[in-house]
């Protein structure tokens, strides 16, 4: 009974340790697609738009949750661009992925980001870019640019 006890736990064992495993390696990709979607967002808006990337991946030094993917210049405009990545097909576009709750956010890594600044920009405004990735290695990404996505109150102070 003991040894037939024993036999059956180390299924279950296994069962978690690579259940672990394939979870970690889940893991990693969406942060691999998201590395690359921002590459091809922070090129796309160089090479097409005219924009300059000012930062890439900025965090706020007091709370390391709050994140803006890029900060860009637009002429005088600095634009903070949230990035997102979906599989070619996705039933969620990119655009409806920044809730409310993304949005709040966002706000607040905005402002810490304007507040760290020596002198603050004539305008800034916050753009969403979706980056639609081909199922197949060779193909192109689609690339979907949204300006000014409704952000901040017109009474919005930093």
């Amino acid at each position: 009974m003991n040894a037939l006890a024993r036999v059956s736990i180390a299924p279950p064992h296994l069962f978690i340790m690579w259940s672990r495993l394939l979870s970690l390696l889940h893991l990693r990709l969406p942060f691999d697609a998201g590395a690359r979607a921002e590459r091809d967002a922070a090129d796309w808006l160089r090479r097409e738009r005219g924009f300059t990337v000012v930062a890439r991946n900025w965090r706020n030094p007091r709370d390391r949750r709050e994140e803006l993917d890029l900060v860009c210049r637009d002429g005088p405009a600095l634009v903070f661009v949230e990035v997102k990545a979906r599989a070619a097909g996705a039933l969620v576009p990119g655009y409806f992925a920044v809730d409310r709750r993304k949005k709040r956010v966002l706000r607040r890594a905005i402002r810490a980001y304007l507040r760290l600044l020596a002198t603050r920009p004539e305008t800034f405004r916050c753009d969403v870019v979706e980056i639609a990735l081909p199922m197949h290695a060779g193909g192109a990404p689609r690339i979907l640019h949204f300006e000014n996505i409704p952000l901040f109150s017109k009474h919005f102070r930093p």
